[in-house]
Protein backbone atom coordinates (compact mmCIF):
# COMPACT_ATOMS: atom_id res chain seq x y z
CA UNK A 1 0.00 0.00 0.00
CA UNK A 2 1.52 3.30 -1.08
CA UNK A 3 1.27 6.52 1.38
CA UNK A 4 -0.80 9.12 -1.00
CA UNK A 5 -1.68 11.63 1.56
CA UNK A 6 0.99 13.88 0.69
CA UNK A 7 1.12 14.68 -3.33
CA UNK A 8 2.10 18.27 -2.48
CA UNK A 9 5.10 16.55 -1.08
CA UNK A 10 6.26 14.60 -3.88
CA UNK A 11 5.86 17.03 -6.47
CA UNK A 12 8.02 19.91 -4.84
CA UNK A 13 11.12 17.12 -4.02
CA UNK A 14 10.28 16.39 -8.00
CA UNK A 15 10.63 20.31 -9.50
CA UNK A 16 13.03 20.74 -6.63
CA UNK A 17 15.41 17.99 -8.33
CA UNK A 18 14.64 18.87 -11.68
CA UNK A 19 15.26 22.72 -11.79
CA UNK A 20 18.79 22.24 -9.74
CA UNK A 21 19.75 19.29 -11.38
CA UNK A 22 18.76 19.76 -15.17
CA UNK A 23 21.12 22.91 -15.77
CA UNK A 24 23.89 21.17 -14.00
CA UNK A 25 23.59 18.81 -15.71
CA UNK A 26 23.33 19.89 -19.05
CA UNK A 27 26.49 21.94 -17.88
CA UNK A 28 28.45 19.58 -17.05
CA UNK A 29 28.00 17.02 -20.28
CA UNK A 30 28.57 19.91 -22.24
CA UNK A 31 32.22 20.59 -20.49
CA UNK A 32 32.61 16.97 -20.85
CA UNK A 33 32.37 16.63 -24.18
CA UNK A 34 34.59 19.41 -24.40
CA UNK A 35 37.26 17.79 -22.49
CA UNK A 36 37.11 14.13 -23.95
CA UNK A 37 37.92 16.21 -27.57
CA UNK A 38 40.70 18.17 -26.52
CA UNK A 39 42.10 16.06 -23.91
CA UNK A 40 40.79 12.97 -22.63
CA UNK A 41 41.17 11.88 -19.27
CA UNK A 42 40.01 8.87 -17.05
CA UNK A 43 38.05 10.73 -14.74
CA UNK A 44 35.84 12.74 -17.89
CA UNK A 45 35.23 9.40 -18.98
CA UNK A 46 33.29 8.50 -16.22
CA UNK A 47 32.18 11.93 -15.28
CA UNK A 48 30.66 11.48 -18.74
CA UNK A 49 29.06 8.46 -18.29
CA UNK A 50 27.77 9.89 -14.56
CA UNK A 51 26.10 12.98 -16.11
CA UNK A 52 24.42 10.98 -19.03
CA UNK A 53 22.68 8.71 -16.45
CA UNK A 54 21.64 11.66 -14.42
CA UNK A 55 19.95 13.03 -17.31
CA UNK A 56 18.24 9.66 -18.57
CA UNK A 57 17.20 10.31 -14.80
CA UNK A 58 15.73 13.73 -15.12
CA UNK A 59 14.34 13.36 -18.55
CA UNK A 60 11.86 10.85 -17.21
CA UNK A 61 11.24 13.53 -13.85
CA UNK A 62 8.57 15.13 -15.31
CA UNK A 63 6.30 11.86 -15.91
CA UNK A 64 6.78 11.27 -11.95
CA UNK A 65 5.50 14.62 -12.01
CA UNK A 66 2.15 13.88 -13.54
CA UNK A 67 1.74 11.11 -11.28
CA UNK A 68 2.11 13.31 -8.18
CA UNK A 69 0.00 16.06 -9.67
CA UNK A 70 -2.29 13.21 -10.39
CA UNK A 71 -2.34 11.93 -6.30
CA UNK A 72 -0.33 9.19 -7.79
CA UNK A 73 -2.95 7.66 -9.85
CA UNK A 74 -1.15 6.73 -12.75
CA UNK A 75 -3.29 8.44 -15.42
CA UNK A 76 -0.57 7.84 -18.65
CA UNK A 77 -0.43 5.12 -21.09
CA UNK A 78 0.61 1.70 -19.74
CA UNK A 79 4.19 1.81 -22.03
CA UNK A 80 5.04 4.99 -19.66
CA UNK A 81 4.77 2.86 -16.26
CA UNK A 82 6.82 -0.29 -17.51
CA UNK A 83 9.74 2.19 -18.83
CA UNK A 84 9.25 3.46 -15.45
CA UNK A 85 10.96 0.55 -13.96
CA UNK A 86 14.19 1.61 -16.51
CA UNK A 87 14.46 5.09 -17.19
CA UNK A 88 13.83 6.06 -13.24
CA UNK A 89 14.90 3.21 -11.00
CA UNK A 90 18.29 1.93 -13.58
CA UNK A 91 19.89 5.93 -13.47
CA UNK A 92 19.76 5.47 -9.76
CA UNK A 93 21.75 1.93 -10.01
CA UNK A 94 24.41 2.85 -12.20
CA UNK A 95 25.11 6.25 -10.08
CA UNK A 96 25.80 3.98 -7.15
CA UNK A 97 28.70 2.30 -9.52
CA UNK A 98 29.75 5.36 -11.14
CA UNK A 99 30.33 7.14 -7.88
CA UNK A 100 32.50 4.27 -7.16
CA UNK A 101 34.71 4.19 -10.38
CA UNK A 102 34.93 7.67 -9.86
CA UNK A 103 36.37 7.53 -5.90
CA UNK A 104 38.69 4.13 -7.18
CA UNK A 105 39.91 6.56 -9.65
CA UNK A 106 40.66 9.61 -7.47
CA UNK A 107 42.26 6.91 -5.05
CA UNK A 108 44.32 5.42 -7.97
CA UNK A 109 45.31 8.75 -8.93
CA UNK A 110 46.81 10.38 -5.77
CA UNK A 111 48.33 6.61 -4.10
CA UNK A 112 49.55 4.76 -7.30
CA UNK A 113 50.42 8.41 -9.75
CA UNK A 114 53.03 5.54 -11.70
CA UNK A 115 50.56 3.11 -12.52
CA UNK A 116 48.10 5.91 -13.27
CA UNK A 117 50.00 7.14 -16.30
CA UNK A 118 49.18 3.54 -17.70
CA UNK A 119 48.49 4.66 -21.35
CA UNK A 120 45.85 2.05 -21.55
CA UNK A 121 43.70 3.64 -18.68
CA UNK A 122 41.53 5.60 -21.34
CA UNK A 123 40.82 2.03 -22.70
CA UNK A 124 40.06 0.51 -19.80
CA UNK A 125 37.85 3.01 -18.10
CA UNK A 126 35.69 2.83 -21.59
CA UNK A 127 35.27 -1.00 -20.78
CA UNK A 128 34.23 -0.57 -16.74
CA UNK A 129 31.95 2.31 -18.06
CA UNK A 130 30.43 -0.53 -20.38
CA UNK A 131 30.37 -3.06 -18.47
CA UNK A 132 28.79 -1.04 -15.40
CA UNK A 133 25.99 -0.15 -18.06
CA UNK A 134 25.32 -3.50 -18.96
CA UNK A 135 25.38 -4.64 -14.83
CA UNK A 136 22.90 -2.21 -14.14
CA UNK A 137 20.80 -2.72 -17.56
CA UNK A 138 20.33 -6.66 -16.40
CA UNK A 139 19.74 -5.61 -13.23
CA UNK A 140 16.38 -3.77 -14.22
CA UNK A 141 15.78 -6.33 -16.12
CA UNK A 142 15.89 -8.41 -13.59
CA UNK A 143 13.23 -6.20 -11.47
CA UNK A 144 10.89 -6.13 -14.07
CA UNK A 145 10.96 -10.18 -14.31
CA UNK A 146 10.53 -10.46 -10.72
CA UNK A 147 7.89 -7.89 -10.75
CA UNK A 148 5.75 -9.14 -13.88
CA UNK A 149 7.40 -11.81 -15.05
CA UNK A 150 5.27 -14.80 -13.86
CA UNK A 151 1.84 -12.95 -14.38
CA UNK A 152 -0.40 -12.95 -17.17
CA UNK A 153 -1.22 -9.60 -16.55
CA UNK A 154 2.00 -7.37 -16.87
CA UNK A 155 0.19 -4.16 -16.50
CA UNK A 156 -1.43 -5.15 -13.03
CA UNK A 157 -1.08 -1.32 -12.28
CA UNK A 158 -4.27 -0.66 -14.65
CA UNK A 159 -6.48 -2.65 -11.72
CA UNK A 160 -5.73 -0.32 -8.96
CA UNK A 161 -4.73 3.07 -11.38
CA UNK A 162 -0.86 2.32 -9.60
CA UNK A 163 2.18 1.69 -10.99
CA UNK A 164 4.74 -0.65 -9.76
CA UNK A 165 2.77 -0.79 -6.51
CA UNK A 166 0.50 -3.74 -6.73
CA UNK A 167 2.07 -7.18 -6.84
CA UNK A 168 0.34 -10.50 -6.32
CA UNK A 169 1.65 -12.78 -3.34
CA UNK A 170 4.15 -14.93 -5.55
CA UNK A 171 5.40 -11.25 -7.13
CA UNK A 172 5.89 -9.35 -3.82
CA UNK A 173 7.93 -12.59 -2.59
CA UNK A 174 10.25 -11.82 -5.94
CA UNK A 175 10.39 -8.61 -5.55
CA UNK A 176 11.32 -8.47 -1.89
CA UNK A 177 14.37 -10.83 -1.98
CA UNK A 178 15.77 -8.81 -5.36
CA UNK A 179 15.57 -5.69 -3.39
CA UNK A 180 17.38 -7.25 -0.63
CA UNK A 181 20.16 -8.28 -2.65
CA UNK A 182 20.45 -4.94 -4.46
CA UNK A 183 20.75 -3.14 -1.06
CA UNK A 184 24.34 -5.39 -1.18
CA UNK A 185 25.61 -4.83 -4.50
CA UNK A 186 23.88 -1.34 -4.89
CA UNK A 187 24.42 0.15 -1.50
CA UNK A 188 26.45 -1.50 1.18
CA UNK A 189 29.45 -2.25 -1.21
CA UNK A 190 29.68 0.59 -2.99
CA UNK A 191 29.47 2.24 0.19
CA UNK A 192 32.38 0.80 2.03
CA UNK A 193 34.26 0.91 -1.08
CA UNK A 194 33.95 5.02 -1.48
CA UNK A 195 34.43 5.54 2.01
CA UNK A 196 37.79 3.39 1.64
CA UNK A 197 38.82 5.24 -1.04
CA UNK A 198 38.41 8.62 0.01
CA UNK A 199 39.56 8.26 3.54
CA UNK A 200 42.73 6.87 2.21
CA UNK A 201 43.02 9.96 -0.64
CA UNK A 202 42.60 12.36 1.63
CA UNK A 203 44.53 10.97 3.94
CA UNK A 204 47.65 10.64 1.48
CA UNK A 205 46.82 14.42 0.06
CA UNK A 206 47.36 15.69 3.59
CA UNK A 207 50.95 14.33 4.07
CA UNK A 208 52.11 15.69 1.17
CA UNK A 209 53.07 19.74 2.14
CA UNK A 210 53.38 20.18 -2.08
CA UNK A 211 49.87 19.82 -2.72
CA UNK A 212 47.96 22.52 -2.94
CA UNK A 213 45.35 23.59 -0.45
CA UNK A 214 42.51 23.60 -2.91
CA UNK A 215 43.08 20.39 -4.19
CA UNK A 216 42.93 19.14 -0.54
CA UNK A 217 39.96 20.78 -0.33
CA UNK A 218 38.01 19.03 -3.51
CA UNK A 219 39.29 16.06 -2.52
CA UNK A 220 37.26 16.44 0.67
CA UNK A 221 33.95 18.28 -1.29
CA UNK A 222 34.04 14.95 -3.65
CA UNK A 223 34.09 12.94 0.01
CA UNK A 224 31.18 15.23 0.71
CA UNK A 225 29.01 15.28 -2.22
CA UNK A 226 29.55 11.10 -2.09
CA UNK A 227 28.52 10.95 1.88
CA UNK A 228 25.82 13.08 0.77
CA UNK A 229 24.71 11.07 -1.92
CA UNK A 230 24.68 7.80 -0.20
CA UNK A 231 22.85 9.12 3.48
CA UNK A 232 20.19 11.29 2.20
CA UNK A 233 19.30 9.69 -0.98
CA UNK A 234 20.14 5.97 -1.16
CA UNK A 235 20.70 4.85 2.61
CA UNK A 236 16.32 5.16 3.34
CA UNK A 237 15.52 3.80 0.06
CA UNK A 238 17.82 0.28 0.89
CA UNK A 239 16.24 0.84 5.05
CA UNK A 240 13.20 0.31 2.79
CA UNK A 241 13.88 -3.08 1.20
CA UNK A 242 15.39 -4.24 4.52
CA UNK A 243 12.22 -3.40 6.22
CA UNK A 244 10.32 -4.50 3.45
CA UNK A 245 11.81 -8.11 3.53
CA UNK A 246 11.48 -8.67 7.38
CA UNK A 247 7.97 -7.42 7.45
CA UNK A 248 6.98 -8.96 3.78
CA UNK A 249 5.16 -6.17 2.57
CA UNK A 250 6.07 -2.77 0.98
CA UNK A 251 6.39 -0.19 4.14
CA UNK A 252 4.26 2.66 3.70
CA UNK A 253 6.54 4.88 4.13
CA UNK A 254 8.93 4.00 1.07
CA UNK A 255 7.49 5.97 -1.56
CA UNK A 256 8.97 9.12 0.77
CA UNK A 257 12.56 7.09 0.26
CA UNK A 258 11.98 6.97 -3.33
CA UNK A 259 11.18 10.20 -3.71
CA UNK A 260 14.28 11.57 -1.75
CA UNK A 261 16.56 9.94 -4.11
CA UNK A 262 15.87 11.86 -7.04
CA UNK A 263 18.20 14.57 -5.05
CA UNK A 264 20.77 12.87 -6.87
CA UNK A 265 21.24 14.54 -9.57
CA UNK A 266 21.63 17.87 -7.37
CA UNK A 267 24.46 16.74 -4.99
CA UNK A 268 25.48 15.43 -8.23
CA UNK A 269 26.64 18.97 -8.93
CA UNK A 270 28.87 19.03 -6.00
CA UNK A 271 31.07 15.88 -7.44
CA UNK A 272 31.07 17.62 -11.08
CA UNK A 273 32.28 20.97 -9.29
CA UNK A 274 35.10 19.08 -7.80
CA UNK A 275 36.37 16.95 -10.73
CA UNK A 276 35.89 19.66 -14.07
CA UNK A 277 38.04 22.59 -13.84
CA UNK A 278 35.51 23.79 -16.92
CA UNK A 279 32.49 23.57 -14.34
CA UNK A 280 34.57 25.89 -11.90
CA UNK A 281 35.14 28.78 -14.72
CA UNK A 282 31.85 27.81 -16.00
CA UNK A 283 29.74 28.69 -12.49
CA UNK A 284 32.34 31.76 -11.81
CA UNK A 285 30.97 33.12 -15.27
CA UNK A 286 27.48 32.43 -13.85
CA UNK A 287 28.20 33.97 -10.53
CA UNK A 288 29.55 37.01 -11.88
CA UNK A 289 26.69 37.50 -14.18
CA UNK A 290 24.43 37.48 -11.35
CA UNK A 291 25.91 39.58 -9.50
CA UNK A 292 26.18 42.15 -12.37
CA UNK A 293 22.35 41.30 -13.02
CA UNK A 294 21.39 41.86 -9.00
CA UNK A 295 23.20 44.77 -8.82
CA UNK A 296 21.68 46.96 -12.17
CA UNK A 297 18.06 45.49 -10.77
CA UNK A 298 18.88 46.81 -7.39
CA UNK A 299 20.26 50.20 -8.94
CA UNK A 300 17.49 50.13 -10.96
CA UNK A 301 14.41 50.22 -8.39
CA UNK A 302 16.93 52.74 -6.55
CA UNK A 303 17.03 55.67 -9.15
CA UNK A 304 13.29 55.01 -10.05
CA UNK A 305 12.14 55.15 -6.26
CA UNK A 306 14.90 58.21 -6.35
CA UNK A 307 12.79 59.60 -8.88
CA UNK A 308 9.13 59.25 -7.47
CA UNK A 309 10.93 61.10 -4.28
CA UNK A 310 11.60 63.98 -6.32
CA UNK A 311 8.66 64.24 -8.13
Amino acid sequence: MIVTDTPTLYLSIYIIAFLIGLPNAVLAFCCCIRKIHSKPLPIDIIMLNLVISDLIFLTFLPVKMKEAADNMVWNMPDILCQLNLFLFFLPIYGSCHFLVVISTERYVCVAFPVKYKNPRRITYTILICIAIWMFTIASAVLTYMAAYGGSNNVTNYTVHQLCYTNFTPEQLQNVLKIRLAFVAVFFCMPLFICCFCYINTIRILLKLPLIKRCRKLRAIGMAFGTLLVFAICFAPYNASHIVGYITQENPKWRMYTLTFTTLNACFDAIIFYCISYEMRLAFKVCKKGFIQFYVRIKSFFYLNKLYRTHM
